[in-house]
Protein backbone atom coordinates (compact mmCIF):
# COMPACT_ATOMS: atom_id res chain seq x y z
CA UNK A 1 0.00 0.00 0.00
CA UNK A 2 1.32 3.58 -0.71
CA UNK A 3 -0.17 6.84 -0.05
CA UNK A 4 0.93 9.78 -1.77
CA UNK A 5 1.53 13.27 -0.03
CA UNK A 6 1.90 16.63 -0.78
CA UNK A 7 5.31 17.37 -1.46
CA UNK A 8 7.61 20.57 0.56
CA UNK A 9 10.89 22.06 -0.99
CA UNK A 10 11.86 23.40 2.27
CA UNK A 11 12.93 19.65 3.24
CA UNK A 12 14.18 16.51 2.42
CA UNK A 13 11.41 14.64 0.48
CA UNK A 14 11.54 10.53 1.33
CA UNK A 15 9.37 8.01 0.99
CA UNK A 16 9.63 6.33 4.10
CA UNK A 17 8.25 2.46 4.49
CA UNK A 18 7.16 0.73 7.77
CA UNK A 19 4.68 -1.94 9.27
CA UNK A 20 1.23 -1.55 8.96
CA UNK A 21 -0.23 -1.15 12.02
CA UNK A 22 -1.18 1.96 12.99
CA UNK A 23 1.00 2.96 16.02
CA UNK A 24 4.00 1.98 14.41
CA UNK A 25 3.02 3.80 11.01
CA UNK A 26 2.86 7.06 13.29
CA UNK A 27 5.79 6.59 15.43
CA UNK A 28 7.63 6.01 12.15
CA UNK A 29 6.27 9.37 10.90
CA UNK A 30 7.00 11.22 13.71
CA UNK A 31 10.75 10.10 13.85
CA UNK A 32 11.07 11.05 10.39
CA UNK A 33 9.36 14.14 10.80
CA UNK A 34 11.81 14.96 13.88
CA UNK A 35 15.10 14.34 11.32
CA UNK A 36 13.57 17.66 9.30
CA UNK A 37 12.41 15.43 6.75
CA UNK A 38 9.31 15.52 3.98
CA UNK A 39 7.30 12.54 3.56
CA UNK A 40 5.61 12.32 -0.05
CA UNK A 41 4.70 8.73 0.16
CA UNK A 42 4.68 5.61 2.76
CA UNK A 43 4.45 2.26 2.08
CA UNK A 44 3.69 -0.40 4.26
CA UNK A 45 4.21 -4.04 4.14
CA UNK A 46 4.16 -7.10 6.92
CA UNK A 47 7.46 -8.02 6.84
CA UNK A 48 10.88 -5.71 6.33
CA UNK A 49 13.05 -8.66 7.13
CA UNK A 50 13.39 -9.93 3.05
CA UNK A 51 16.81 -10.80 3.08
CA UNK A 52 17.64 -9.11 -0.50
CA UNK A 53 16.68 -5.47 0.14
CA UNK A 54 14.71 -5.46 3.50
CA UNK A 55 11.81 -4.74 1.92
CA UNK A 56 9.67 -7.58 -0.86
CA UNK A 57 11.21 -7.75 -4.12
CA UNK A 58 7.46 -6.17 -5.16
CA UNK A 59 8.04 -3.54 -3.01
CA UNK A 60 11.17 -2.62 -3.77
CA UNK A 61 9.90 -2.11 -7.74
CA UNK A 62 7.44 -0.18 -6.22
CA UNK A 63 9.42 1.73 -4.54
CA UNK A 64 11.85 2.38 -7.86
CA UNK A 65 9.00 3.79 -9.35
CA UNK A 66 7.37 5.94 -7.06
CA UNK A 67 10.98 7.71 -6.54
CA UNK A 68 11.40 8.47 -10.41
CA UNK A 69 7.76 9.94 -10.81
CA UNK A 70 8.44 11.97 -6.89
CA UNK A 71 11.68 12.70 -6.93
CA UNK A 72 11.71 11.36 -3.97
CA UNK A 73 15.69 11.88 -2.12
CA UNK A 74 15.81 9.52 0.32
CA UNK A 75 14.13 6.37 1.70
CA UNK A 76 13.99 5.42 5.14
CA UNK A 77 13.13 1.36 5.92
CA UNK A 78 11.89 1.25 9.78
CA UNK A 79 13.64 -1.35 10.66
CA UNK A 80 17.35 -2.70 10.52
CA UNK A 81 18.88 -3.01 7.49
CA UNK A 82 22.40 -4.81 6.52
CA UNK A 83 24.88 -2.86 4.51
CA UNK A 84 24.03 -5.48 1.57
CA UNK A 85 20.13 -4.54 2.04
CA UNK A 86 21.14 -0.81 1.98
CA UNK A 87 23.34 -1.45 -1.01
CA UNK A 88 20.82 -3.58 -3.10
CA UNK A 89 18.10 -0.57 -2.59
CA UNK A 90 19.77 1.76 -3.26
CA UNK A 91 21.69 0.55 -6.56
CA UNK A 92 17.67 -0.88 -7.55
CA UNK A 93 16.15 2.81 -6.62
CA UNK A 94 19.15 5.22 -7.45
CA UNK A 95 18.26 7.44 -3.99
CA UNK A 96 20.22 7.09 -0.44
CA UNK A 97 18.46 4.62 2.28
CA UNK A 98 18.76 4.61 5.64
CA UNK A 99 17.17 2.49 8.30
CA UNK A 100 15.41 3.17 11.52
CA UNK A 101 18.73 3.14 13.17
CA UNK A 102 20.07 5.62 11.17
CA UNK A 103 17.92 7.90 11.12
CA UNK A 104 17.72 7.79 15.09
CA UNK A 105 21.28 8.65 15.15
CA UNK A 106 20.63 11.68 12.85
CA UNK A 107 18.27 12.78 15.38
CA UNK A 108 20.33 11.96 18.01
CA UNK A 109 23.10 14.52 16.16
CA UNK A 110 20.63 17.17 15.37
CA UNK A 111 19.21 17.63 19.09
CA UNK A 112 22.96 17.05 21.32
CA UNK A 113 23.64 20.06 23.14
CA UNK A 114 26.28 18.97 25.85
CA UNK A 115 29.86 17.42 25.18
CA UNK A 116 28.47 14.10 27.26
CA UNK A 117 25.30 13.42 24.60
CA UNK A 118 27.88 13.91 21.56
CA UNK A 119 30.51 11.13 22.96
CA UNK A 120 27.55 9.16 23.60
CA UNK A 121 26.51 9.78 19.88
CA UNK A 122 29.69 8.79 18.64
CA UNK A 123 29.84 5.97 20.64
CA UNK A 124 26.10 4.50 19.75
CA UNK A 125 27.96 5.37 15.91
CA UNK A 126 31.07 2.81 16.01
CA UNK A 127 28.58 0.33 17.40
CA UNK A 128 26.49 0.95 14.71
CA UNK A 129 28.73 0.38 12.12
CA UNK A 130 31.58 -2.02 13.04
CA UNK A 131 29.01 -4.94 11.89
CA UNK A 132 29.01 -3.43 9.17
CA UNK A 133 32.57 -2.73 8.27
CA UNK A 134 33.76 -5.94 7.02
CA UNK A 135 30.92 -6.48 4.95
CA UNK A 136 31.40 -3.02 3.31
CA UNK A 137 34.53 -3.91 2.66
CA UNK A 138 33.88 -7.18 1.05
CA UNK A 139 31.41 -5.63 -1.72
CA UNK A 140 33.83 -3.00 -2.40
CA UNK A 141 36.59 -5.55 -3.48
CA UNK A 142 33.97 -7.23 -5.72
CA UNK A 143 33.29 -9.64 -3.19
CA UNK A 144 36.36 -11.64 -3.18
CA UNK A 145 37.01 -13.51 0.56
CA UNK A 146 38.59 -11.35 2.79
CA UNK A 147 41.26 -13.65 4.22
CA UNK A 148 45.08 -13.93 4.16
CA UNK A 149 46.29 -12.25 1.35
CA UNK A 150 42.93 -11.13 0.06
CA UNK A 151 42.37 -7.44 -1.47
CA UNK A 152 39.83 -6.74 1.57
CA UNK A 153 41.67 -7.70 4.26
CA UNK A 154 43.92 -4.67 4.90
CA UNK A 155 40.94 -2.30 4.58
CA UNK A 156 39.04 -3.96 6.96
CA UNK A 157 41.68 -4.27 9.70
CA UNK A 158 42.54 -0.86 9.17
CA UNK A 159 39.08 0.39 9.81
CA UNK A 160 38.23 -1.78 12.66
CA UNK A 161 41.97 -0.24 14.50
CA UNK A 162 40.80 3.02 13.95
CA UNK A 163 37.37 2.46 15.36
CA UNK A 164 38.77 0.32 18.27
CA UNK A 165 40.96 2.97 19.16
CA UNK A 166 37.74 5.96 18.91
CA UNK A 167 35.53 3.69 20.97
CA UNK A 168 38.45 3.62 23.83
CA UNK A 169 38.75 7.47 23.40
CA UNK A 170 35.26 7.94 23.78
CA UNK A 171 34.79 5.22 26.58
CA UNK A 172 37.69 7.17 28.88
CA UNK A 173 36.04 10.05 28.88
CA UNK A 174 32.84 9.03 29.29
CA UNK A 175 34.14 7.04 32.36
CA UNK A 176 35.73 10.62 33.50
CA UNK A 177 31.90 11.98 33.07
CA UNK A 178 30.88 8.71 35.28
CA UNK A 179 33.41 9.22 37.87
CA UNK A 180 32.48 13.22 38.20
CA UNK A 181 28.87 12.17 38.93
CA UNK A 182 29.78 9.43 41.42
CA UNK A 183 31.65 12.21 43.37
CA UNK A 184 28.39 14.34 42.96
CA UNK A 185 26.46 11.46 44.13
CA UNK A 186 28.58 11.32 47.23
CA UNK A 187 28.47 15.01 47.73
CA UNK A 188 24.39 14.99 47.19
CA UNK A 189 24.37 12.29 50.14
CA UNK A 190 26.52 14.70 52.75
CA UNK A 191 24.14 17.45 52.13
CA UNK A 192 20.85 15.48 51.96
CA UNK A 193 19.39 16.19 49.07
CA UNK A 194 17.29 13.13 47.35
CA UNK A 195 16.84 13.27 43.69
CA UNK A 196 14.06 12.23 41.68
CA UNK A 197 13.98 12.00 37.83
CA UNK A 198 11.35 12.07 34.95
CA UNK A 199 11.68 9.17 33.03
CA UNK A 200 8.87 8.25 30.33
CA UNK A 201 8.30 7.53 26.90
CA UNK A 202 9.79 10.21 24.53
CA UNK A 203 6.84 13.49 23.88
CA UNK A 204 5.60 12.23 27.82
CA UNK A 205 5.58 15.35 28.47
CA UNK A 206 8.92 15.33 31.10
CA UNK A 207 10.17 18.64 30.12
CA UNK A 208 6.87 20.42 30.57
CA UNK A 209 6.41 19.01 34.00
CA UNK A 210 10.39 19.84 34.29
CA UNK A 211 9.59 23.24 33.61
CA UNK A 212 6.55 23.49 35.82
CA UNK A 213 8.50 21.81 39.21
CA UNK A 214 11.70 23.60 38.41
CA UNK A 215 10.14 27.06 37.02
CA UNK A 216 13.05 26.49 33.96
CA UNK A 217 12.50 27.42 30.73
CA UNK A 218 13.71 24.49 29.04
CA UNK A 219 12.53 23.76 24.80
CA UNK A 220 9.73 21.72 24.61
CA UNK A 221 8.23 20.29 21.13
CA UNK A 222 6.29 17.63 19.78
CA UNK A 223 8.99 16.22 18.04
CA UNK A 224 10.73 13.03 19.15
CA UNK A 225 14.16 13.26 21.47
CA UNK A 226 13.76 17.23 22.01
CA UNK A 227 15.46 16.19 25.29
CA UNK A 228 18.88 13.89 25.01
CA UNK A 229 21.40 14.64 28.23
CA UNK A 230 20.24 15.19 31.86
CA UNK A 231 19.52 18.21 33.02
CA UNK A 232 19.26 18.67 37.14
CA UNK A 233 17.76 21.62 39.06
CA UNK A 234 16.56 22.13 42.32
CA UNK A 235 12.77 21.17 43.49
CA UNK A 236 11.02 23.07 46.18
CA UNK A 237 8.26 20.97 47.59
CA UNK A 238 5.77 21.97 50.57
CA UNK A 239 7.28 21.49 54.19
CA UNK A 240 5.68 22.23 56.99
CA UNK A 241 7.85 20.67 59.35
CA UNK A 242 10.73 23.28 59.40
CA UNK A 243 13.21 20.52 57.80
CA UNK A 244 15.92 23.39 56.62
CA UNK A 245 17.06 19.99 54.69
CA UNK A 246 14.14 19.44 52.90
CA UNK A 247 15.50 20.58 49.47
CA UNK A 248 15.28 18.33 46.35
CA UNK A 249 16.70 17.66 42.88
CA UNK A 250 14.80 17.09 40.07
CA UNK A 251 16.05 15.21 37.00
CA UNK A 252 15.05 15.11 32.99
CA UNK A 253 16.92 12.80 30.62
CA UNK A 254 16.25 11.36 26.96
CA UNK A 255 13.32 10.03 26.27
CA UNK A 256 12.09 6.18 25.35
CA UNK A 257 11.36 4.51 22.16
CA UNK A 258 10.16 1.10 21.58
CA UNK A 259 12.80 -0.94 19.47
CA UNK A 260 15.48 0.95 20.65
CA UNK A 261 18.45 -1.53 19.90
CA UNK A 262 20.55 -2.36 22.58
CA UNK A 263 23.90 -0.75 21.53
CA UNK A 264 21.65 2.59 21.74
CA UNK A 265 20.62 2.01 25.47
CA UNK A 266 24.18 1.09 26.49
CA UNK A 267 25.65 4.06 25.08
CA UNK A 268 23.08 6.25 27.33
CA UNK A 269 23.74 4.12 30.10
CA UNK A 270 25.75 6.46 31.62
CA UNK A 271 23.68 9.44 31.07
CA UNK A 272 21.00 7.56 32.13
CA UNK A 273 23.01 6.71 35.47
CA UNK A 274 22.18 9.93 37.61
CA UNK A 275 18.59 9.43 36.61
CA UNK A 276 18.22 5.59 37.52
CA UNK A 277 20.18 6.04 41.03
CA UNK A 278 17.12 8.77 41.85
CA UNK A 279 15.73 8.10 44.90
CA UNK A 280 12.11 8.02 43.51
CA UNK A 281 11.36 7.66 39.20
CA UNK A 282 8.41 9.41 38.21
CA UNK A 283 7.48 7.20 35.20
CA UNK A 284 5.37 9.59 32.86
CA UNK A 285 2.72 8.05 30.40
CA UNK A 286 0.55 10.30 28.05
CA UNK A 287 -3.00 9.62 29.30
CA UNK A 288 -4.28 11.35 25.92
CA UNK A 289 -3.42 8.23 24.04
CA UNK A 290 -5.68 5.27 23.09
CA UNK A 291 -4.97 1.73 25.20
CA UNK A 292 -3.36 0.16 22.69
CA UNK A 293 -0.79 2.94 22.56
CA UNK A 294 -0.41 3.32 26.05
CA UNK A 295 -0.33 -0.21 27.04
CA UNK A 296 2.95 -0.37 23.67
CA UNK A 297 4.95 2.23 25.70
CA UNK A 298 3.98 1.35 28.82
CA UNK A 299 5.68 -2.43 28.16
CA UNK A 300 8.97 -0.42 26.17
CA UNK A 301 9.32 1.66 29.10
CA UNK A 302 9.82 -0.98 31.50
CA UNK A 303 11.73 -3.45 29.48
CA UNK A 304 14.32 -1.05 28.83
CA UNK A 305 13.99 -0.25 33.05
CA UNK A 306 14.05 -3.93 33.66
CA UNK A 307 17.05 -4.18 31.02
CA UNK A 308 18.97 -1.49 32.74
CA UNK A 309 18.06 -3.62 36.58
CA UNK A 310 16.21 -0.47 37.87
CA UNK A 311 14.67 -0.90 41.40
CA UNK A 312 10.38 -1.47 41.07
CA UNK A 313 9.92 -0.36 44.46
CA UNK A 314 11.61 3.19 43.85
CA UNK A 315 9.17 3.85 40.50
CA UNK A 316 5.48 5.74 40.92
CA UNK A 317 3.48 6.05 37.42
CA UNK A 318 2.41 9.02 36.85
CA UNK A 319 -0.12 10.19 33.71
CA UNK A 320 0.33 12.97 31.77
CA UNK A 321 -1.73 15.84 29.86
CA UNK A 322 -4.97 14.95 31.75
CA UNK A 323 -6.82 17.93 30.15
CA UNK A 324 -7.02 16.29 27.04
CA UNK A 325 -9.95 13.48 28.58
CA UNK A 326 -13.47 13.99 28.60
CA UNK A 327 -13.92 15.79 32.18
CA UNK A 328 -16.54 13.52 33.38
CA UNK A 329 -15.16 10.18 32.67
CA UNK A 330 -11.26 11.46 33.13
CA UNK A 331 -10.62 9.70 36.14
CA UNK A 332 -12.99 6.23 35.43
CA UNK A 333 -10.48 6.18 32.19
CA UNK A 334 -7.72 6.45 33.96
CA UNK A 335 -8.62 4.00 36.72
CA UNK A 336 -9.66 1.43 33.96
CA UNK A 337 -6.45 2.14 31.21
CA UNK A 338 -4.03 1.40 34.68
CA UNK A 339 -6.10 -1.62 35.10
CA UNK A 340 -5.98 -2.59 31.26
CA UNK A 341 -2.38 -2.35 31.06
CA UNK A 342 -1.37 -4.21 34.33
CA UNK A 343 0.02 -0.89 36.22
CA UNK A 344 0.24 -0.83 40.03
CA UNK A 345 -2.23 0.10 41.94
CA UNK A 346 -0.91 3.88 43.20
CA UNK A 347 -0.81 6.28 39.52
CA UNK A 348 -0.76 9.81 39.96
CA UNK A 349 -2.96 12.06 37.01
CA UNK A 350 -2.00 15.39 36.16
CA UNK A 351 -2.10 18.18 33.97
CA UNK A 352 0.83 20.19 33.66
CA UNK A 353 -0.78 22.77 31.55
CA UNK A 354 -4.02 23.30 34.38
CA UNK A 355 -2.54 22.25 37.08
CA UNK A 356 -4.20 19.28 37.88
CA UNK A 357 -3.09 17.23 40.20
CA UNK A 358 -0.10 18.67 40.76
CA UNK A 359 0.16 19.44 44.56
CA UNK A 360 -0.94 15.87 44.55
CA UNK A 361 1.99 15.36 42.95
CA UNK A 362 4.16 17.53 44.93
CA UNK A 363 2.81 16.04 48.09
CA UNK A 364 3.60 12.31 47.24
CA UNK A 365 7.11 13.61 46.13
CA UNK A 366 7.81 14.95 49.75
CA UNK A 367 6.23 11.78 51.50
CA UNK A 368 8.73 9.57 49.26
CA UNK A 369 11.27 11.77 49.70
CA UNK A 370 11.21 12.29 53.50
CA UNK A 371 11.95 8.49 53.57
CA UNK A 372 15.34 9.03 51.57
CA UNK A 373 16.38 12.17 53.82
CA UNK A 374 16.04 10.03 56.97
CA UNK A 375 18.76 7.57 55.43
CA UNK A 376 20.64 10.17 54.71
CA UNK A 377 20.78 11.74 58.30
Amino acid sequence: MVLKLLPNNKLKKVALVTYPDSFTLEEAKGLAESADRKIVGVFTQKYLNHSEYGVGSGKAQELKVFVKESSAEQIIVDEHLTSKQIHNLEKLTGVQVIDRERLILDIFYERATTNEARLQIQLAEIKYNMPRVREIAKMSSGNERAGKGGSGEYTVDVKFRDQKRQMGFIKEKLDEAKRKRALYYQQRIKTGMPVVSLLGYTSSGKTTLFNLLTSEKKQTSNSLFTTLSTTTRALKVDDNRGDNRGGRLLTDTVGFISRLPPYMIDAFKSTLEESLGADLILLLIDASEDVREIRIKHTACWQILEELKVDKSKVLVVFTKFDMLPPMEAEVMIDQIAKDVGMPTQVIAISSKNGHGIRKLRTTIDQHTRNALAKMQ
